[in-house]
């Protein structure tokens, strides 16, 4: 059996699901253990089967120390699986939708300070986090000196809530906002926010070419 662990819920997991779904048949069996230690616990008890396979989706970023030391005990326990727990190469599940090449254009959003910052980390990402010495843009450094508490991770997500404000693009809620994955066009609704049209309105073909962009592809091509 080959299982995916998430730490991931809400629209996170769902979004597992879909890929799950779309791309594997539902051939994997995916699991939310609600945060990062919680699939720390849940490997230290686990006695795999001779054919079980898990991957682990584990959310990675070098600039919090308390994330670097639970993947360093991430990567022993995989170390000594015999290949049975392999780690998805991955920085957060908002980085898989900040980095997405037609967000901009499906959901529509006019404010252009935030598309170029967007542009200007994306350009810095390096070894699991934001090269600042790579950002030259002055505007995008005073966006990032404004957290309080800085990490890469926290950076992806607010910038993600920027882009996906409209409910129906959201991915922060129970489930991701519907016209990722269901047949729609925006155009109104009654919160006024502006809404970009998909080139498609097929929700599976909207939702495979999210799963085919190359920070995606990236991930479950290890699977």
């Amino acid at each position: 059996m080959k299982y995916l662990w998430t730490e991931d819920t809400g629209a996170g997991l769902h979004f597992w699901r879909l890929v799950n779904q779309l791309i594997f048949d539902n051939e994997l069996a995916i699991e939310s253990k609600e945060n990062n230690q919680g699939i720390l616990d849940a490997l230290t008890v686990l006695e795999p089967e001779d054919d079980d396979e898990y991957y682990i989706a584990f959310d990675y970023v070098v600039d919090n120390q308390d994330i670097r030391n639970k993947y360093r005990m991430l990567r022993t326990i995989a170390q000594k699986s015999e290949r049975k727990i392999i780690i998805l190469d991955m920085i957060c599940f908002e980085y898989l939708i900040l980095a997405f090449d037609k967000l901009v254009a499906w959901t529509g959003t006019g404010k252009t300070d935030k598309i170029k910052i967007r542009k200007e980390i994306l350009a810095a990402i390096e070894n699991h986090k934001i090269n600042l010495l790579k950002i030259d843009d002055e505007k995008t450094l005073q966006y990032l000196s404004g957290f309080k508490r800085y990490s890469t991770e926290r950076i992806m997500k607010s910038l993600v809530g920027e882009f996906t404000q409209n409910e129906k693009w959201s991915v922060k809620g129970q489930l991701m906002g519907e016209c990722w994955y269901k047949d729609c066009c925006v155009s109104e609704y009654p919160d006024n926010l502006r809404c970009g049209e998909p080139e498609v309105e097929d929700g599976s073909e909207k939702m495979r070419m999210l799963i085919q962009s190359e920070s995606v592809q990236k991930v479950w091509n290890q699977i």
